[in-house]
């Protein structure tokens, strides 16, 4: 009999995943966690019943994530990751030279660990990297006690349910900007503007009041069915106005071979917004 891992994010819809084998299944203090080989995305992670990352495209969100931000910036050092306990983002972000400090606050050592056992081709070697500073604990409290300071903080936060609350919240994101130098960026997923368009004004209302600069970049990931996702940016810079040479430039000093979704004309396409989408950001005008 042929198992499924059915998604029901969505009210009235759901996507299914064929199991193939299960490699890990457990509870850990937040949440379900999950680990199956799947019939067409390959190693499947599994979070309370929502799909959080596959073998088959994370590639396309890890990627827009790190470099779109990073190559916008142009000097990045240190960098904060909240959540992203595959280790995807932490991989892209070690991909530059320039970086000299990670450090990846995830609130669920057993994402974690069975990453670490079972998606290695999602997170590669970058838990054991020098450079790495990996830390147990809460996102938001960290945030708001740390004395260290940002280039880049890449919120990898799930949808707004469960421990994940938080990093939707108001006091979460004045306390990144406190702890962001001048110039810094910060970045966060924020679902699929079809199914989820209430969010993302929310995310851009919010960020509005707390930066000079924000708004939204998209990127085409299949497992995040339904279109579009939205990916939040928000800078006291608009990193929307970086020249495509400069970009260009910035890309071939960093030396990121083997990407397979980034590159500079991606990236200054992915600013481009569907007109459903536009009348989603707060200010901006409809064609």
């Amino acid at each position: 009999m042929t198992k499924w891992f059915n998604e029901t994010l969505y009210t009235g819809f759901r996507q299914s995943h064929e199991i193939k084998k299960i490699l890990f299944e457990g509870k850990s203090k937040y949440q379900k966690v999950v680990v199956f080989e799947s019939a067409r995305y390959g190693r499947i992670l599994g979070l309370d019943g929502v799909v959080q990352c596959t073998e088959g495209d994370e590639f396309v969100y890890h990627e827009m994530l790190t470099h779109l931000p990073m190559l916008a910036h142009g000097k990045v050092r240190d960098v904060l990751i909240i959540g992203g306990g595959d280790g995807g983002i932490l991989e892209e972000v070690l991909k530059h030279k320039s970086v000299r400090r990670a450090t990846m606050v995830e609130i669920d050592d057993v994402v974690i660990d069975v990453s670490k056992k079972f998606l290695s081709s999602i997170c590669g070697k970058a838990f054991q990297d020098k450079r790495t500073n990996l830390v147990v604990g809460d996102g938001a409290a960290w945030v708001r006690d740390t004395e260290e300071r940002y280039d880049l903080i890449i919120v990898d936060r799930p949808d707004p349910v469960g421990p994940a609350t938080v990093l939707f919240s108001g006091e979460f994101y004045k306390n990144c900007k406190r702890v962001m130098k001048p110039g810094a960026i910060l970045v966060a997923q924020n679902g699929v503007p079809h199914m989820q368009g209430p969010e993302l004004t929310d995310a851009v209302k919010l960020f509005q009041k707390i930066w000079k600069r924000s708004g939204s970049y998209l990127a085409v990931v299949p497992t995040y069915v339904c279109g579009f996702m939205s990916l939040t940016w928000a800078s006291d810079q608009d990193i929307t106005k970086t020249p495509a040479k400069t970009l260009a430039a910035r890309f071939k000093k960093a030396g990121l071979k083997g990407l397979r979704y980034y590159n500079p004309d991606i990236a200054t396409g992915a600013f481009a917004l569907p007109n459903f989408v536009r009348k989603l950001i707060p200010g901006v005008k409809p064609y």
